[in-house]
């Protein structure tokens, strides 16, 4: 049974008298639960019962927008345009060439990128590897924990055999 929600919208002059209120009924899918808002609901996955296939593409956090510029940035090494940055990133998912360009902006502005004039564009590069980048983020979790050495040793104690061994032999030698 499809849940129903009627919107009270108020039109702009021109198209009916200013201040006119319209009553526009909208139907909802039958998976969201009551009380579910239909602007929401443009913004979200919905997934069809038992299939876990998405109906409607979501939006992205801004977070993964920057994780994705960041990782193509990483990928590709030396100073990128925002068109080429966009090229790269529309193979995988379409966004807006200035969708591109504000995450660049907002990393730069950041200090998570550098940007030098190329003519009448800029060009962005990383300041730093994304393992510099790693290690930093590691640095700043283990600076807001209470107890550090039990922060680190529950770390620890989740890594494979594999990464603990490397660890050994990284304090042992300093590098």
């Amino acid at each position: 049974m499809l849940a129903a929600v009627t919107l009270s919208v108020y039109k702009p002059r021109g198209m009916t008298r200013y201040g006119q209120r319209k009553q526009h009924k909208f139907a909802l899918h039958p998976a969201l639960p009551r009380g579910f808002s239909q602007t929401r609901l443009l913004h979200c996955v919905v997934k069809r019962p038992g299939r876990g296939r998405a109906v409607q593409q979501g939006k992205l956090q801004t977070g993964e927008l920057e994780a994705m510029v960041m990782d193509v940035l990483w990928d590709r090494g030396g100073w990128l345009t925002p068109g080429e940055t966009h090229q790269i990133i529309s193979a995988r998912r379409t966004l807006a060439y200035t969708t591109i360009m504000t995450i660049l902006v907002r990393l730069w502005q950041k200090g998570r990128l550098e940007r030098q004039r190329d003519g009448r564009a800029y060009v962005y590069r990383p300041t730093q590897t994304r393992e510099e980048y790693v290690a930093a983020s590691m640095q700043s979790l283990l600076t807001r924990v209470g107890d550090r050495p039990a922060a680190l040793a529950h770390f620890v104690d989740a890594l494979p055999r594999a990464d603990r061994d490397q660890l050994r032999r990284v304090l042992k030698t300093g590098k």
